[in-house]
């Protein structure tokens, strides 16, 4: 049988337990880069590309021989100048990889990314897309994106690219397109032929994955000032027309309408997300006139919130939902045996994925891991049946004893049950310890049961942290959204603020040595909390955290978005009320944080803003800023510096010893 390969293959690889081992530097070792930053399978299965991070922000991409394991180095980002997104193979000996950056724009930081080619050697490295010239009408933030890989068309893509237009008006010089438009691309040349015209409105387009368009989505503008309105209309192709169609519209402020995905050419359908019963839904909508919609997963808890893909065409194969663990339903029979039968080959490895695969399918990149595991690779062969372990997630972390995180909800002081994740301490029973609250960032976000790296920390350090699914958060449905954390931040921080008296209710929490860490939106979640309710918390650390809801308004003028941004932050009382910076004579608590100054999500402003404020009010506050860096902090050295200093704060905070 081929569980019974499997079983075989692992017992070899893990005959020998090793023996737990304690860290000489727990903050270097929790704080470095995972050493898997992407990774992809050729076509023929043969080798593998995976990005490894190297000092700073940079990183290397790699180049792996399976049968031979023969590794070579292909290409260097410094960090710096560029920074390396994913790689994909176009052919056996060809890639395209994503290149970003963050720039100063007359003052003002924009993303910027491109696409370049080059073969799987390092050699004949052509950028994609249309060149900038001196003279065009603005900054190209964006090049394009690969949308369909052609599978059996040697080196080529099709490509969405933004058209920018230059040259003075009216001579014969320059480029008049502008907008999103595809693109057929030879990457061995860099050589392209269209295949959409750009049209100003354009925003997305999906292919079947046989290389025709089918879905186009248009949004427009409003007020005339070129800023995007807050409806995206989806139009489509029927089979062998080259006539749109409209399919439906979604609208970002109320949320209602339809999100297309992909396209099944066999069943000439489209796989869209749309309500059902007030959750998120998977649903095909059959692409032939008449828009005939069957729903195809759901869940009457939680959102279905992923579409899984496989393969060159990146054939559907099922649909993903997280109640207090991920969930995969599998519509491919066979991918879904061979899960069942690597969960129970992997017992101490239940969160399975199939990251990538050769064309036929016949090998498979797979990835596992836990609470208490941070993952490993592995190459599964369907053929033979032999499953091999290539790599590790986190090897620092190997052998050293990680805490278990156990689903759990509590009670809100309205009576609503609110879902979360409780990690203590390795070892340790859950009574009068040192803990913290942790919410995450988003806030449209939401945290599941699986390896995090910051409760791990702290976990290993020797506190409880729980991790609140509140009010607000992604993945429960509209009337658990709530809008979102920033317009109902009353509901959604005293649900924070809840789960800390949960803690001490439960004998877990010491009340005097209580404290409450977030990043990004959960930076401002752990600073409201202090606004809401002064003296619950003993400290307070906050990375990157959004302090000053006007100026987290402002910050998007000029870009095209900004409309939209300012229709999710709102109007009214609630952005003075909902401001920690407006707020800072209520908070007691001192008051850590940390933020770089490149960061494009929140501006570093917001940080030093509310550190003057703290400290024109009397309190104790500590801002560290990282040279260079941005939101993501994606620096293993300023990683481990910013765990080391939280948790010295913390243990002088709260008096631990």
């Amino acid at each position: 049988m081929i569980r019974t390969a499997y079983i075989a293959c692992l017992a070899m690889l893990h005959a020998v337990p090793a023996a737990a081992r304690d860290l000489a530097d727990p903050a270097a070792a929790f704080g470095v880069r995972e050493s898997v930053q992407s990774i992809a399978m050729s076509p023929d299965g043969s080798t593998l590309v995976y990005a490894q991070p190297a000092p700073g922000q940079g990183a290397v991409l790699f180049a792996v021989d399976i049968a031979s394991s023969a590794v070579r180095p292909v290409m260097r980002a410094d960090g710096v100048r560029q920074r390396l997104g994913g790689c994909n193979f176009v052919s056996n000996l060809r890639l395209v990889c994503g290149i970003w950056g963050i720039t100063d724009y007359e003052g003002v930081l924009v993303p910027v990314s491109r696409l370049a080619a080059l073969d799987t050697n390092g050699g004949n490295i052509r950028v994609l897309g249309e060149r900038d010239s001196p003279d065009q009408e603005y900054i190209r933030t964006y090049s394009g994106s690969v949308i369909d890989w052609l599978p059996g068309a040697e080196n080529s893509v099709l490509m969405m690219q933004s058209f920018i237009p230059s040259g003075s008006t009216g001579t014969r010089m320059g480029r008049r397109e502008e907008g999103l438009g595809v693109v057929r691309v030879d990457t061995s040349q860099a050589r392209s032929s269209t295949v959409e015209q750009p049209r100003a409105d354009a925003v997305d387009f999906i292919t079947d994955g046989r290389g025709q368009v089918r879905i186009m989505a248009t949004r427009g503008v409003r007020g005339g000032r070129g800023l995007q309105a807050s409806v995206t209309t989806y139009h489509y192709r029927p089979a062998g027309s080259s006539e749109w169609q409209v399919l439906g519209t979604l609208d970002m402020r109320t949320r209602e309408g339809i999100l297309p995905l992909a396209v099944d050419p066999d069943l000439n359908a489209a796989y869209i997300f749309a309500d059902h019963q007030g959750r998120t839904a998977l649903f095909r909508v059959k692409l032939d006139g008449t828009l005939h919609r069957e729903l195809v997963a759901s869940h009457d808890q939680v959102d279905i919130d992923g579409l899984l893909r496989i393969g060159r065409r990146n054939r559907v194969v099922g649909a993903t939902f997280a109640t207090d663990r991920r969930q995969v339903i599998y519509f491919d029979p066979q991918l879904r045996q061979i899960a069942e039968q690597l969960r129970r080959a992997l017992p101490n490895l239940p969160l399975i994925e199939f990251i990538d695969s050769s064309e036929d399918e016949q090998r498979l990149l797979v990835w596992a891991g836990s609470d208490a595991d941070p993952g490993r690779y592995y190459i599964l062969d369907r053929a033979t049946r032999n499953m091999n372990e290539l790599m590790l997630a986190r090897p620092e972390l190997e052998d050293v004893p990680l805490a278990p995180v156990r689903p759990m909800t509590y009670r809100a002081a309205d009576g609503t049950q609110v879902p979360g994740y409780l990690t203590l301490p390795p070892g340790r029973e859950g009574r009068n310890l040192p803990a913290i609250v942790m919410p995450h960032g988003g806030p449209s976000a939401r945290d599941e049961w699986g390896f995090d790296w910051l409760a791990q920390y702290f976990a290993n350090r020797g506190y409880a942290v729980l991790q609140p699914n509140f009010r607000g958060s992604a993945g429960y449905g509209e009337g658990w959204f709530r809008h979102n954390g920033f317009v109902s931040w009353r509901t959604a921080v005293g649900d924070v603020n809840d789960a800390a008296r949960w803690l001490v209710g439960q004998g877990i929490a010491d009340p005097e040595k209580l404290a409450i860490v977030g990043w990004s939106y959960g930076g401002y979640a752990a600073l409201q909390a202090n606004v809401l309710e002064p003296g619950l918390f003993r400290a307070v650390v906050a990375v990157a955290p959004v302090t000053d809801l006007e100026t987290a308004r402002n910050e998007w003028q000029g870009f095209s978005n900004a409309a939209n941004v300012r229709d999710f932050f709102g109007s009214g009382p609630h952005i003075r009320a909902g401001s920690p910076a407006q707020n800072a004579a209520a908070i007691r608590a001192p008051v850590l944080m940390f933020h770089g100054d490149r960061d494009r999500n929140v501006g570093i402003r917001q940080s030093q803003l509310m550190d003057t404020r703290l400290r024109d009010a009397g309190r104790r506050s500590e801002l560290v800023v990282y040279p260079g860096l941005d939101h993501q902090i994606d620096d293993s050295a300023a990683r481990a510096d910013m765990l080391r200093r939280s948790d010295a704060f913390l243990r002088e905070a709260l008096g631990i010893r």
